[in-house]
């Protein structure tokens, strides 16, 4: 049974006088496919810009936006309806010859996964073989999506999600001396894991539904900065609670058979309605929701507010704005 969800965002840069910005990359668009039909698409730009879309390498939505004047204040007021089918991946089937751990991919899959093969942090895999060998099997197989699962869960149950205001992502080995994190470092943990077990895997972005957060005023408002000197303007990728109420993130893991299968480690979750997508990526650095800069002073930029609200919603009568079913 499909759901409907609206999702909006709004992010806000404030300056202590007018500044000039240079063209800002924005990725808040869901990205369609067989389980989410994206009903309607607004963004909206304050002050007065020039935006176009186009597709990065990975084939994501990306609003190239060019602010046309000089502004105290760069408001981004994105407002999407989906309609989400979900998907129960936990029944979808894999290939015999990847059923159990550890098998090889064919020659043709290699090639086309390529990029999301090595890790991103080799000089980080000997701790985190370390750590993943209490899921691996003394002797013999083992179940690849049993693997998975616990490694899941693992990560739900003995790592605490914190918050942070600071920009960038935790190392896996970081991420493992503290047991603690953000959903960005979670994901992070488990695709550089899963890399060293010789799987696929890739980065993903978006948002996440909770019922718990499911009222009509959105919720609080988050405060947090710019690195000094830098000059570069990302939006943050942190959620409230346990990724609800903000940005979100999570993995995909190639199956043979199945296909990319997503992974949740910040809720344990496997796919389902709850996640709605953005962008997927090779490292998390590429999936910044928003990228871009401005010229002035340092001591210019005052704050940057990230507001999201996901809500289910009856049943849409026809397509708002922009229809699509793939």
């Amino acid at each position: 049974m499909s759901v409907f969800l609206e999702v909006e965002h709004v992010t806000t840069y404030r300056y202590s006088k007018p500044v000039e910005f240079s063209p800002h990359r924005v990725m808040f668009r869901p990205r369609a496919a067989h389980d989410i039909r994206v009903l309607s698409a607004t963004l909206a730009v304050s002050p007065h810009s020039t935006q176009f879309w186009m597709q990065d390498v990975f084939s994501n939505s990306v609003a190239i936006v060019e602010p046309r004047v000089p502004a105290e204040t760069l408001e981004f007021h994105a407002r999407f309806v989906i309609e989400h089918f979900g998907v129960k991946n936990l029944e979808l089937p894999v290939a015999p010859e990847a059923e159990n751990y550890p098998f090889q991919y064919t020659d043709e899959d290699r090639l086309d996964l390529a990029p999301f093969l090595p890790p991103q942090y080799p000089d980080d895999q000997p701790v985190l073989r370390d750590w993943v060998a209490q899921f691996l099997p003394r002797r013999g197989t083992t179940h690849t999506r049993d693997i998975l699962a616990n490694i899941n869960t693992a990560i739900r149950s003995d790592f605490q999600y914190q918050s942070r205001d600071a920009m960038g992502t935790q190392r896996p080995s970081e991420t493992l001396n503290r047991h603690s994190g953000t959903c960005r470092d979670f994901a992070l943990l488990m695709m550089e894991t899963v890399r060293g077990l010789g799987l696929a895997a890739r980065f993903v972005s978006g948002y996440l539904y909770d019922q718990a957060l499911d009222t009509p005023a959105p919720p609080a408002v988050r405060n947090t900065g710019l690195q000094q000197g830098a000059r570069q303007v990302e939006s943050r990728d942190e959620p409230l609670v346990a990724g609800a109420g903000a940005t979100h993130a999570w993995l995909h893991v190639f199956l043979p058979g199945a296909g990319w299968v997503p992974y949740d480690p910040t809720n344990s979750l496997v796919g389902g309605t709850d996640l709605i997508r953005v962008a997927f990526t090779r490292k998390p650095e590429q999936a910044a929701p928003v990228c871009g800069s401005w010229l002035g002073d340092a001591q210019d930029f005052m704050s940057m507010d990230v507001r999201v609200s996901v809500r289910r919603i009856e049943q849409q009568a026809q397509p708002a704005s922009v229809g699509e079913r793939p």
